[in-house]
């Protein structure tokens, strides 16, 4: 079966995960999914993730969910832009999670970033996700 939002997917098994009280979750591999976890691993969100081939041709993620005192780091992640309903900011729009406390995820036309990195390099583009 196809997925409709491969990110999404993602996103909902770390959700789902940490919920649980496990200590990874698996998820197939993409270049768009590696990139948004190299910025969840850089702001301290997740432990890290290593890329699994079981299959040839069949690449998957195990990315290691990270906690503190037995709770879970990330509180809250949710998808933005999604794709009935895609969501874009220019960088002076830019929204401020929990009042800087949290983290946007956006795909611009310099790589996949955090709201911090794409302010600093003046960039605006596609918000895929907040993290908190």
């Amino acid at each position: 079966m196809a997925l409709s939002d491969p990110l999404g997917d993602m996103l909902t098994r770390i959700r789902n995960g940490q919920q649980a009280g496990k200590s990874t979750v698996r998820s197939p591999a993409s270049k768009l999914r590696r990139h948004v976890l190299d910025v969840l691993q850089s702001e301290g969100y997740i432990r890290g993730y290593s890329m699994i081939e079981e299959d040839p041709g069949k690449a998957e993620i195990e990315i290691e969910l990270k906690y503190h005192e037995g709770t879970p780091v990330i509180q809250s992640i949710s998808r933005v832009s999604r794709p009935g309903r895609r969501v874009y900011s220019s960088v002076k729009d830019l929204p401020r999670v929990r009042g800087g406390l949290g983290i946007s995820i956006l795909s611009t036309p310099r790589g996949v970033m955090s709201d911090a990195a794409a302010r600093g390099a003046n960039v605006g583009g596609e918000i895929l996700c907040q993290v908190f």
